[in-house]
């Protein structure tokens, strides 16, 4: 026994390994300790979660540290056949290589980040972790009318920010443009309908305006984009039915469907208080005379009977 132990520590390969292995288990065990810890000092859930994130990733670059000073001789022999296998292996891997030089992406160039609302290979939902190699979204829509989560999680290849548009809901700028469009009968005070969309608008999304506009002012002096107005607007077109007022603002991006059901009951009270002044339209038909049909019998004679 006690020659087999000599013969195990005296080869230096063998030292090297269980170094390396009794390290690992360390180091791992220290991340997940100061994982499981930070919960108790940081309660804030964004920064707990960010907090953690850090941690994982600077406990797996210390891994990669610590086998690196291991083995840092035996380095310069393995070269060569690191050489010969590279090849071999970035074309077995190349999704998965992809998806590592997305995530770098991803992090260093703030394409998204967790809690942002994005559409991402035609998946449309709010980010909730970004890993090396995929990106996990709690999806919204689908099935679901509105911008409401239908409870299926998805999780995407980091190697699609390189293939497919990426769409940001809330980077830089947090809020949308949405309109809502309410016709009214000819003869109705179009004035007064105005009257009626602006104040309600202001009423509703005022505070959105203002804010809107600050964050505003912020992208035009980071990018070249023209300075937009962020407040409420009004526009007017005549169709053959009825006058269509389309009512323009900014609001939350998470708060669209709330704002807009907001918005149309508050309309729906001025209209219907307006002593008959505004009225809303609905789409009518006009049935054109049918041309005179001649009908003719025949006896039962003539028809054989």
């Amino acid at each position: 026994m006690d020659e087999y132990l000599t013969v195990i520590t005296e080869n230096p390969f063998v030292v090297r390994l269980i170094f390396a292995v009794m390290g690992v288990i360390i180091l791992l065990a220290l991340k997940n300790l100061f994982r499981s810890r930070l919960g108790r000092y940081i309660k804030d859930h964004n920064n707990s979660y960010r907090s953690k994130k850090a941690i994982t990733a600077v406990g797996y670059l210390l891994i990669i540290l610590f086998i690196s000073i291991i083995y840092w001789e035996s380095l310069g022999a393995l070269t060569v056949f690191f050489g010969i296998a590279g090849a071999g292996i970035a074309f077995a891997l190349q999704e998965v290589i992809v998806s590592i030089a997305g995530w770098i992406a991803i992090v260093f160039s703030d394409i998204y980040k967790s809690g942002d609302r994005v559409l991402l290979g035609g998946i449309r939902g709010d980010v909730i972790d970004v890993g090396v190699l995929r990106t996990t979204i709690m999806e919204i829509g689908g099935w679901v009318d509105g911008d409401l989560y239908n409870g299926r999680i998805v999780r995407i290849a980091n190697s699609f920010v390189f293939k497919e548009p990426v769409y940001n809901y809330s980077a830089d700028f947090p809020f949308l443009w949405d309109e809502i469009k309410v016709p009214v009968k000819y003869g109705s005070d179009y004035d007064l309908a105005r009257k009626f969309l602006l104040e309600t608008a202001e009423e509703v999304v005022g505070n959105y305006s203002k804010e809107a506009e600050a964050h505003w002012d912020i992208m035009v002096r980071k990018f070249l984009i023209e300075n937009a107005s962020t407040h409420p607007m009004v526009n007017i077109i005549a169709n053959d039915n009825w006058v269509e007022f389309t009512l323009r603002y900014v609001v939350d991006y998470k708060k669209r469907v709330g704002v807009k059901d907001r918005l149309y009951t508050k309309i729906l009270d001025k209209v219907e208080n307006s002593s008959g002044k505004v009225e809303f339209a609905s789409a009518t038909f006009e049935l054109v005379k049918a041309p005179p049909i001649e009908v003719t019998s025949k006896n039962r004679n003539e028809c054989g009977y």
